[in-house]
């Protein structure tokens, strides 16, 4: 089984890593633990005032945060998953959405599983759902593990 686990370092992304890792699973699965690299604007006209270094300095710290972020998680599952898996990482360079859809495509997952940041109604509709968009337009299936408010109130 391709279990595509997608992560951003939040807690909500933990408890899918602690999902992952207390199930078990059938022998042989795959777990590519991904994170997106999602940059907050582009360079464009509008910000060509800023200094040349600025966006190379944004990408710089988010290439860092989502490469720890994925390394935690496989280290994490390492130690800690029910079943013996074969864990890999993979970080890229885009929207969170897009970057978990094309990679399930392209290496065929058969699951995807992620954590929801429980949004409303109105976050959703200004911040958009990574895990709205990827459970509605997904090539396989999609896990979205939840929190119950209390647990991070």
């Amino acid at each position: 089984m391709k279990i595509l686990l997608a992560v951003d370092g939040s807690d909500y992304s933990k408890r899918a890593v602690e999902s992952i890792a207390a199930r078990p699973w059938p022998a042989d699965s795959e777990i590519k633990v991904l994170s997106a690299i999602e940059l907050p604007f582009s360079p464009s006209p509008e910000v060509w005032a800023l200094p040349d270094s600025y966006y190379a300095q944004l990408q710089k710290q988010a290439t860092e945060s989502a490469t720890k972020a994925a390394q935690e998680a496989a280290d994490f599952l390492t130690q800690t998953a029910a079943t013996p898996l074969r864990i890999s990482t993979a970080t890229e360079l885009g929207l969170a959405r897009e970057v978990i859809l094309d990679t399930a495509e392209k290496w065929e997952a058969d699951l995807i599983v992620l954590g929801s940041h429980g949004y409303n109604a109105f976050k959703r509709f200004m911040l958009g759902s990574v895990s709205h968009a990827v459970a509605t337009h997904a090539p396989c299936s999609v896990e979205i593990v939840r929190t119950r408010k209390a647990a991070h109130a």
